[in-house]
């Protein structure tokens, strides 16, 4: 096999998430990956960083907080290698994560993506590995889930044992580490920006499927994700984003007859941003 530097570019997405970037990144480099860290906050500080921790790995500026799917394009377009594993920055990779990735998508050569095991920071599984939602499901979850997280609709869209218990097909995992072909990727067109935060890995599987790929998980492969480190400090903008990307891959996915319940599909997307923003609020020192 081809040493994995020659055929995974590694690219990490950061916005001023601070020390845990330098960890992410020496997991990476641990794995033999060539490692490129697109920043949408302050490139200086990010190189600083890195260099005090003795990493050399080149930073790349877009300038402005872009979102993190037009920061995987940018970070995508800049390298080379046949395979590109997208990661946040805050999560650190396991040894043989990304040959088992890699492993998979040789192994499946129709999966345009493949997702690790996904662990939180205690160590507990994360539900990395979803389904795409019924209408109903989708409303269930979106109106239930804030006040109970453990209720049919959320569990049939994100199975609390989605964690992946052996290699299979996916409709789509999670966006916080995944290995992607090159070649699908720019099939694809890569990620829509006009998702600036949540969904864009939810649309990519998607119309990976519709382009007849397929999308997998590989459970052998473990990644350790300490969720939310740079959206923390944005909770009242990341809440917005994540709602409109729920409605704009609604008006994306929905064909047909379906149409006729959008505005019904906002409306609950609306409802939910309120409480969602009651409950930040309320959890807020005064």
């Amino acid at each position: 096999m081809v040493g994995t530097r020659q055929r995974v570019s590694a690219v990490v997405v950061d916005y001023d998430a601070g020390p845990v970037l330098a960890l992410c990144v020496e997991s990476l480099l641990a794995e033999g990956c060539d490692v490129l860290v697109v920043e949408n906050g302050s490139a200086e500080d990010a190189r600083r960083l890195l260099a005090g921790h003795g990493l050399a790995v080149p930073v790349l500026s877009t300038g402005a907080n872009l979102g993190y799917g037009a920061g995987a394009n940018r970070g995508v377009a800049a390298t080379s290698g046949e395979f590109v594993l997208l990661a946040n920055a805050d999560l650190q990779v396991h040894r043989g994560a990304v040959n088992a990735l890699v492993g998979a998508l040789d192994d499946e050569p129709s999966w345009a993506v493949v997702g690790p095991r996904l662990l939180d920071a205690a160590g507990h599984i994360y539900p990395s590995v979803r389904r795409f939602p019924s209408m109903v499901d989708a409303a269930g979850h979106a109106l239930i889930s804030l006040v109970q997280p453990d209720n049919p609709f959320s569990n049939r869209y994100r199975p609390p044992e989605a964690g992946g218990s052996s290699r299979g097909p996916a409709d789509w995992v999670s966006g916080a580490c995944f290995l992607v072909r090159r070649s699908a990727m720019e099939e694809l067109g890569g990620f829509d920006e006009a998702y600036f935060m949540f969904a864009e890995e939810l649309d990519l599987c998607w119309r990976a499927h519709q382009a007849g790929w397929g999308v997998g998980v590989e459970p052998a492969a473990v990644v350790t994700h300490l969720e939310g480190v740079s959206r923390r400090r944005h909770p009242y903008k990341m809440l917005l984003a994540h709602h409109r990307s729920a409605l704009r891959f609604a008006g994306r996915s929905t064909e047909g007859w379906r149409r006729l319940a959008l505005p019904l599909a906002g409306l609950v997307l609306g409802l939910r941003l309120v409480v969602a923003l009651a409950v930040e609020a309320a959890r807020r020192p005064s």
